[in-house]
């Protein structure tokens, strides 16, 4: 399995994870997938705002947003899209839902890469199946699972 990821700080965060814990958990998610290409921005509060707004019509700043690569081209590449992550709203949402920092931002990424995978959770059915994946996946990276309450009081706020 190839897994590249590229990671872009735009913002300085000192909770945020390194690289080596940001491509475990991307490759986690990927586990299905022979070989992509992930890109990863981490931005400030004014970033991810000015994005939710011009991609989703949302005002502020969201934890994750996720753009999957639709290009056509003569033959299929490997790009499986782009996340762009927030983490000012991370840090302030692990410690609202009384997560570990590390905890919240491995289910971010694995959130934002199922979205890449075609995942969502628009419903209640197609929202239980991608819980109960990313349950799956942080509970083996030996998280616990990120769905203590209600679905709808830990639902991340980004449409990643």
């Amino acid at each position: 399995m190839t897994i590249s990821t590229h990671i872009q700080r735009a913002c300085k965060s000192e909770e945020s994870p390194d690289e080596a814990s940001i491509q475990r958990w991307v490759m986690a998610a990927l586990k299905t997938t022979d070989t992509s290409e992930v890109s990863i921005r981490i931005v400030g509060e004014q970033e991810s705002a000015l994005l939710n707004n011009q991609y989703r019509g949302k005002t502020g700043p969201t934890n994750v947003l996720s753009f999957p690569f639709d290009a056509v081209a003569p033959e299929p590449l490997p790009i499986l899209g782009d996340l762009v992550i927030c983490a000012p709203v991370v840090a302030r949402e692990a410690k609202e839902q009384h997560k570990s920092i590390d905890a919240h931002w491995a289910h971010m990424i694995i959130h934002g890469v199922l979205h890449l995978l075609g995942y969502d959770h628009s419903d209640e059915e197609d929202a239980e199946i991608m819980e109960s994946l990313e349950t799956e996946i942080l509970l083996g990276l030996d998280f616990p699972a990120p769905y203590r309450e209600s679905v709808s009081d830990n639902q991340p706020s980004g449409n990643n």
